[in-house]
């Protein structure tokens, strides 16, 4: 069949929209679970970290190897994480080889091992920010949380040695129920350390966190306007992101917040992506869906050409009431607690590794009491 004018410019122009459609979803920020080893045992742990040194582990050619597929899509922030990175003999190794490719590098680590060389080497190596997590004011109950005693006060060594030498923190804290009421302390501590930014999770159902009881929703739509009420109030001089909980976006748009400040609510997917210890890469750590292994599969075939990865990045493939939501496009839902939700997960093992489909992950957000139009849900 002989091609019109117009069809041919059609076409053309339809490859141009999907060239930049590509170009939109880069990924922007790549967290690396480097081990699965941890001196700590937290009952949250998506990947049941513990004293276990794994073989499956990517090695140090194979992590290089990553590090050279990924800078072949773009030049993110890579975020070496756990189980606890600094138990890696190789992790200064690999955080330098990954600055010298031109990603920008961070770490995610409970704190516990950081001295002021360990700083030193951190810097000298590149790596720009560490985040350190501290669930609570009261030395005990954060020990309690975190299995070990003495990490609480280890944790603010460790952030304090940071300071010292250079290094931009951040505080992570994860909301319980035991410490719903100290969110607020927790912050003014992070800001007495010299922390310059906040990240509040908020529990998934995966790993050991399928055994953990959860706040209500209520509680959660309540803490979000209570953390964005102390931004707009300007309380403290923190960057202050909610994580896992996707609707802190529709609650500061109604709050008429600057919303320039983040990125989308859920940019699993989308801009962001995790690397499980043995390879698989997956869309977010807390969504353990299988999109493949970059031991058989290039990083940038698996970002490209993933069927998940496309069906999040469409968004009127979201169901329920989050397909009709106004706040679709800046919210999206928590992808990971809609599949957590719906999918069969084991609760008498905390390790919940990267797994093909069982549950759905473009369902509704189930955590949201936001009806789309305005209304709550009761």
């Amino acid at each position: 069949m002989k091609m019109s004018g117009k069809q041919r410019y059609s076409a053309s122009e339809n490859e141009k929209e999907k060239a930049k459609t590509s170009k939109s979803f880069l990924p922007r920020l790549i967290s690396w679970n480097m081990t699965f080893r941890c001196n700590l045992r937290c009952p949250h742990c998506y990947i049941d970290a513990g004293e276990r040194e794994e073989e499956r582990e990517l090695n140090t050619v194979e992590g290089k190897m990553l590090i050279d597929q990924i800078a072949e899509v773009s030049k993110p922030i890579l975020i070496l994480s756990g189980g606890e990175p600094l138990l890696r003999n190789d992790v200064f190794e690999l955080a330098r080889y990954a600055t010298e490719k031109g990603l920008t590098v961070a770490m995610g680590t409970n704190g516990t091992l950081i001295t002021d060389s360990i700083a030193r080497e951190l810097k000298s190596c590149g790596v720009k920010a560490v985040a350190v997590s501290i669930d609570s004011c009261m030395p005990e109950q954060h020990d309690a949380f975190r299995g070990v005693i003495g990490s609480w006060s280890r944790a603010l060594d460790g952030i304090d040695a940071c300071i010292r030498n250079g290094m931009d923190i951040q505080v992570n804290t994860t909301v319980t129920q035991q410490n719903y009421d100290e969110i607020d302390d927790i912050m003014a501590l992070a800001e007495e350390h010299g922390a310059s930014a906040f990240h509040l999770f908020f529990l998934v159902p995966t790993g050991r966190g399928v055994k953990v009881k959860d706040i209500s929703a209520d509680m959660y739509e309540q803490m979000i306007d209570g953390v964005l009420e102390k931004i707009a109030d300007a309380k403290y001089n923190l960057n202050v992101r909610p994580v896992c909980a996707p609707q802190f976006m529709r609650i500061a748009s109604q709050k008429g917040l600057e919303l320039e400040r983040w990125t989308r609510g859920c940019i699993a997917g989308l801009t962001y992506c995790r690397i499980y210890p043995t390879g698989e890469v997956t869309p977010c750590p807390y969504l353990p869906v299988k999109l493949g292994n970059i031991r058989e599969t290039h990083f940038r075939d698996i970002w490209f050409h993933s069927p998940v990865l496309k069906a999040l990045r469409n968004f009127n493939n979201l169901k329920g009431k989050c397909s009709a939501c106004e706040y679709m496009d800046i919210c999206g839902g928590c992808r990971a607690r809609a599949y957590g939700l719906t999918s069969f997960v084991d609760v008498c093992g905390g390790l919940h590794e990267p797994e093909d489909l069982n549950g759905d992950y473009l369902a509704e957000e189930p955590w949201c009491p936001y009806i789309p139009g305005g209304e709550y849900a009761q």
